[in-house]
């Protein structure tokens, strides 16, 4: 069963007098354990799919199932209790808490959740193991570069072992060096864990560690390349510019 399927999903912002269709008709299919990355020019709504593909918007029309389950049939507390345990975020923007510790901004959703703090302290340790950032857990935001605050932010996305992953321009804010170390943590989390990420991404060089890239103009997909580590990122380059055109 596909972790993700969209059919027809279409967002329309504004009114009759001056509809915007952010995204128009978009239908696809991300399997488990596949790397999909989003990429089109700017105003092509990858983050608005990424955003209605977590459960943050609703479309104006079509369907958006995870793991099965139809998003437009879930009320309030049961779709956002879905975002909290089956998906994970990672944003371009750390979003971290500056008086917490590493630690503690990673046990964030387990203790939203209900979990006991001595536990998710535990199974926050253990993502900051995946990340490799175990022996900063108790330094704060301040304290951590831009790369180690994004990985903080990745095991804060793993630990509650979500089935999918969404990542909106997770490197954009960092170097290039921090950008190859979050990407290739992310490559890893796909191959050894089987989890699913949807990755929004200017930059060809990241894409290109992605199985697949769905590129989006004007709301819709106009093309798909599938790559398995085949495409290179002057490749992917060259088919943006052809896009943009």
């Amino acid at each position: 069963m596909p972790v993700v399927q969209t059919e027809s999903l279409t967002k329309i912002y504004g009114d009759d007098s001056h509809r915007v269709y952010a995204l128009n008709n978009v239908s696809l299919t991300i399997e488990q354990g596949e790397f999909v990355a989003i990429m089109g020019p700017s105003g092509s709504g990858k983050s608005t799919l990424l955003y209605l593909l977590g459960g943050l918007e609703g479309p104006t029309n079509g369907k958006i199932c995870l793991n099965g389950d139809d998003l437009s049939t879930l009320d309030d507390d049961d779709l956002s209790r879905k975002r909290r345990t089956e998906i994970g975020f990672v944003f371009q923007f750390f979003n971290l808490i500056p008086v917490l510790t590493a630690e503690e901004n990673v046990a964030i959703p387990l203790i939203l959740d209900g979990v006991p703090r001595s536990r998710a302290l535990q199974r926050a340790d253990e993502a900051l193991i995946q990340v490799g950032l175990l022996d900063r857990k108790t330094h704060r935001p301040a304290e951590l570069s831009g790369g180690e605050q994004q990985r903080v932010a990745l095991a804060r996305a793993l630990v509650t072992n979500p089935a999918l992953i969404l990542g909106d321009e997770p490197t954009g804010n960092l170097d290039s060096r921090s950008s190859d170390e979050v990407v290739q943590l992310l490559r890893q989390v796909v191959d050894n864990g089987g989890r699913t990420l949807v990755l929004v991404t200017h930059d060809p060089r990241i894409a290109a560690y992605a199985d697949r890239i769905i590129f989006l103009k004007d709301g819709q997909i106009v093309d798909e390349n599938r790559l398995k580590g085949q495409a290179s990122a002057e490749n992917i380059r060259e088919r943006l510019v052809k896009i943009a055109v």
